[in-house]
């Protein structure tokens, strides 16, 4: 079925070449960057700030989360050893068999474009920084020494020890809390973020950092302490590390739909590894960058570690939660990933926003209906009462199933992002008419749950949930990281 082209009026103006580099605000360096009005947050007009998100939240019921919780780590617990063994070995002969049958989705190279891109990156990420040792490994040496490089984890040349700015000889970098925010969203979008957003820790939002790690079970403290540190029981974030730098990594809308049926396959699966593995390079360049100024940076011992990222993401403004659990933007939908990192450098926080996208999730549900697993809710309205111990209780969402989520992941041998890929806000964000289109869904007081439903029911009309064909990804051009978006960027 072939659809109408929605490509806007400004990627025609770029097809023509009429946004020649020649007309385009020229810089020099980063303090070029940082002091245009272009290195701003520039949000479209009908995307609202607000004091508080539009997901209820009761602080006092809200509690640190115990990372071990979630059904990334515990889900064998939720399913049980024996069923969980029976569908992993499963998994294994299915994945072998489609290779060999060169079933489309779940070849080879399908296989190897997921496993590449997942890899990317010299460093597994971590609470100190990739160059540093704990107390533990250093023999309580009392400081954090450069790893050895004949040990290191980094790849041939091994890196050395980034040097801070009293082994350099000069003062640390001091700005205000309006540059440091400006100077971070520079230096993250040159690493390969999408959007950022700042949050400051405070009583209530300190409940949004696990209080133990997934990983190793290691408890996640504040101390009046100057440096973050860790030993064998704990990690220590000083109070004075009071600001959390809340970044996304878009993913590829054109890999994230090549679905097999309700299957996801090897390929689609490409999409998210693709983002895991450019936030590895993001937050270790992150880290350094902040060290070499003179601060603290401080990460997880894997990506979902150190606080909830959704969470993070909403109250930073980044998006809205929706259906899926999962951070919303109006520019990206879901097509991101999530990541944090919490520092001593002072930042100016971002606000929620609000651009409707919590109210359209009342009445669109397709998420919930193409769900393969069935484990999103299909009620309108969202509900304080967790599904179970994986949920974090204290906020008013759609808490979904998540061991039958993961329990589907096995099944479809490549995990799952059917929800991402079918949600009316996954599109490119290069159309004129989506733009209207999402006008209306923040901005329209009359019959607004018809309106939405009216959209929804659209954008299945037009064909944007349908699965793309497969194999016709290899074929295409496509831009770095397959995520061209021409409008609405930051730096746009």
């Amino acid at each position: 079925m072939r659809h109408h082209s929605t490509v806007g009026k400004k990627e025609r103006i770029s097809a023509l070449g009429l946004d020649r580099e020649d007309t385009a605000e020229k810089f020099n360096d980063l303090d070029d960057v940082m002091a245009s009005p272009s290195a701003e947050w520039k949000r479209p007009w009908w995307v609202r700030e607000v004091t508080k998100p539009t997901m209820d939240i009761d602080w006092d019921a809200t509690e640190r989360f115990d990372a071990r919780k979630i059904q990334q780590v515990s889900w064998k617990k939720y399913v049980g050893e024996e069923k969980a063994k029976e569908l992993g070995k499963r998994r294994e002969e299915k994945v072998r068999q489609w290779m060999i049958e060169k079933r489309s989705g779940y070849t080879l190279r399908d296989r190897a474009l997921d496993i590449a891109g997942a890899q990317a990156g010299s460093v597994d990420t971590s609470f100190l920084g990739s160059w540093a040792k704990t107390a533990e490994a250093t023999k309580n040496e009392g400081e954090m020494f450069a790893r050895d490089a004949s040990r290191s984890k980094l790849t041939d040349p091994a890196r050395p020890k980034p040097m801070s700015p009293e082994e350099l000889g000069v003062p640390c970098y001091e700005g205000t809390p309006q540059e440091n925010s400006r100077m971070i969203r520079s230096a993250l979008r040159h690493f390969g973020a999408s959007q950022v957003g700042y949050v400051e820790l405070n009583d209530y939002t300190k409940k949004l950092i696990y209080a133990e790690d997934a990983m190793d079970g290691k408890r996640i403290e504040f101390e009046n302490v100057d440096k973050a540190y860790e030993t064998k029981e704990k990690r220590v974030i000083p109070e004075k590390a009071k600001w959390v730098i809340v970044f996304s990594v878009q993913m590829s809308e054109e890999l994230i739909k090549r679905k097999s049926g309700l299957m996801p396959s090897a390929l689609s699966a490409a999409a998210t590894g693709a983002a895991y593995g450019q936030a590895r390079n993001a937050i270790d360049q992150l880290q350094c960058f902040l060290h070499v100024l003179g601060y603290q940076g401080l990460m997880g011992t894997w990506f979902n570690g150190l606080g909830i990222a959704p969470a993070f993401a909403v109250m930073a403004g980044l998006g809205e939660i929706g259906r899926i659990n999962r951070m919303i933007s109006p520019e990206h939908g879901p097509l991101q990933r999530v990541f944090k990192v919490v520092t001593d450098l002072p930042l100016e926080p971002t606000k929620p926003i609000d651009a409707g996208i919590m109210n359209f999730c009342r009445t669109c549900k397709v998420c919930a209906d193409e769900c393969p697993a069935d484990c999103l809710s299909k009620e309108t309205e969202p509900y304080w009462e967790p599904k179970g111990p994986w949920n974090n209780p204290g906020h008013k969402t759609w808490y979904e199933d998540s061991p039958t989520c993961r329990t589907w992941w096995a099944v479809s041998t490549a995990g799952c992002s059917t929800c991402f890929a079918v949600c009316a806000f996954s599109k490119k964000n290069i159309s004129v008419i989506h733009d209207l289109v999402k006008i209306a869904i923040a901005k329209n007081r009359i019959l607004p749950d018809k309106v939405n439903a009216f959209f929804a029911k659209m954008d299945g009309v037009f064909g944007y949930q349908d699965q793309r064909n497969i194999d016709d990804w290899w074929g295409m051009e496509l831009p770095p990281r397959g995520t061209k978006n021409v409008k609405g960027t930051q730096l746009d």
